[in-house]
Formats: C-alpha cells, sequence, structure tokens
C-alpha cells in the first residue's frame, strides 16, 4: 500500500513567524496536535510543530503565546516520505526516529499531506496490499518506547 492511498491529504500549515497563539488556535480548529511550518517564499517544509511544543514553550520562555514565533521553537529535523513510498517504508523511517506523524514531501519538494499513524491504523485489513496488522503493531511498540529519561521523584 501507497502513502498516498492513506495519507491526510488536507493539511494545516503554518509560518516560522506565526505565533503560537495562533498555531495553537488552528490546531483546535483543526482538530489536530500538529503542524508542518512551510517557508512561504520556496513553499517547502521547515520543519514541524506539536502542541507538545507549543506547551513546552509555553512553560519555559516566559512570555505569552503571542509574543512567541514558531521559528523560536521548532528544531528543524524533519522525516518525511514521498507519496508513492510504501507505507512500511515509512513506518519505519518513523520507527528510526520515533515520530508518529511525518509530513508527505512530492517530487518537487512540496507538501502533499501527513501521514499518521492514526491513517496507518485505520488502512490495516484494507485495500489491495493491505498494511499488516503485526507491522501496525511492531511499529506503534518502538515509536512509544520510552526513550530513556530518567524519572525525577518530583512533585509538580
Amino acid at each position: 500500500m501507497k502513502v498516498k492511498e492513506v495519507m491526510t491529504a488536507l493539511v494545516r500549515t503554518c509560518g516560522a513567524d506565526s505565533n503560537l497563539a495562533a498555531v495553537a488556535m488552528s490546531m483546535w480548529d483543526g482538530d489536530c496536535g500538529i503542524l508542518p511550518v512551510v517557508d512561504r517564499s520556496r513553499e517547502q517544509v521547515i520543519g514541524l510543530i506539536t502542541d507538545r511544543d507549543i506547551c513546552i514553550a509555553a512553560a519555559m520562555k516566559g512570555r505569552p503565546l503571542p509574543e512567541i514565533r514558531v521559528g523560536e521553537v521548532i528544531s528543524g529535523k524533519v522525516y518525511s516520505c514521498a507519496p508513492d513510498d510504501d507505507v512500511e517504508s515509512a513506518l519505519t523511517t518513523m520507527i528510526r526516529h520515533q515520530v508518529r506523524r511525518s509530513p508527505v514531501i512530492d517530487a518537487q519538494g512540496k507538501l502533499a499531506g501527513i501521514l499518521s499513524l492514526n491513517d496507518v491504523i485505520r488502512s490495516v485489513g484494507s485495500g489491495v496490499d493491505p498494511v499488516k496488522q503485526e507491522a501496525v503493531i511492531a511499529a506503534l511498540q518502538e515509536i512509544c518506547k520510552h526513550r530513556g529519561y530518567q524519572a525525577v521523584d518530583e512533585q509538580c
């Protein structure tokens, strides 16, 4: 099964100059937890911002969300796949980098959609060449593995 058969094609985006309050509202309105960050002049993905990134920035920056720009928060690391990639190949990339969502970039380097674990899970058993349930379970186990952070015995 190809990524283009299961990906979400209609994707909200933001720019590096967008403020976190606007991005959070866009996520709320779009019922999503991630937005690709697009360089509008080149129309290319330069990063991703998640709802978690916004929460951490809110706690760490000490400024109101409308004053914090996306460019201050994103890492610029993008682990993408292509529309014609096999879903299992895309899952391998997601596992390697422990990401739950991957932007889908076309041959011209432009955003074509986003592939999430939710998209993959919904595809299990469907289509001519279905994603194997075992592959999805293995991907979930690897992606969701504890990353080795030390537990701190503190109360928040």
